[in-house]
């Protein structure tokens, strides 16, 4: 298989059913963030070395690219094809991370900065990335017909992976950077 195919040359790209579209569409910028958000939990997962977080994190990865495949479909692609889609029960396996490493780390008592360790600074790069593609999605959702588990569950996981950033720096022994305003 080749990796240029030129169909894309005039600024179109195809939706899996065939359909062509504007690579500036709605559709198209929003599964782009769900790929570079995907790209960023990669790159957090460098930091990762127990193996539990990693497997969820991989799994978390593949439910992109199910998300991604989702919002790079036609209606009729979706309906004929059978592909999976995210289901309340990845939602849900969400909440039960943020309960699970939410744990650790001591209560909030303010904003926490972007930052501490390296391994909690990509988990905040990652959680903004995450909240880009949820606006995305929401924009194209004003739109065009998004199912609620896929909001759902980028919502939840900009949630995860704020959660981990934490953990992180719990882990590392680095404290959180409290954010302190002008008046402080």
């Amino acid at each position: 298989m080749k990796i240029y195919t030129k169909t894309g040359d005039r600024g179109e790209t195809g939706l899996f059913g065939g359909a062509r579209v504007s690579k500036a569409s709605l559709r198209v910028e929003a599964y782009g963030e769900v790929d570079e958000l995907n790209s960023a939990i990669g790159w957090a997962r460098l930091q990762v070395s127990d193996s539990e977080l990693d497997a969820l994190l991989n799994q978390i990865q593949n439910d992109l690219f199910e998300v991604g495949a989702e919002l790079g479909s036609t209606s009729e692609r979706k309906e004929k094809s059978g592909m999976p889609i995210i289901e309340e029960r990845q939602v849900e396996t969400l909440e039960h991370a943020i309960d699970e490493y939410e744990k650790g780390p001591p209560p909030l008592e303010s904003f926490v900065l972007p930052g501490g360790s390296e391994a909690a600074a990509r988990f905040h790069l990652a959680r903004c990335t995450c909240r880009r593609a949820e606006r995305s999605i929401v924009a194209l959702s004003t739109q065009e017909s998004v199912r609620g588990e896929v909001l759902r569950y980028v919502n939840r996981l900009s949630d995860l992976l704020f959660t981990l950033a934490r953990h992180a720096n719990h882990a590392e022994g680095v404290p959180d950077i409290p954010w302190k305003g002008r008046g402080s």
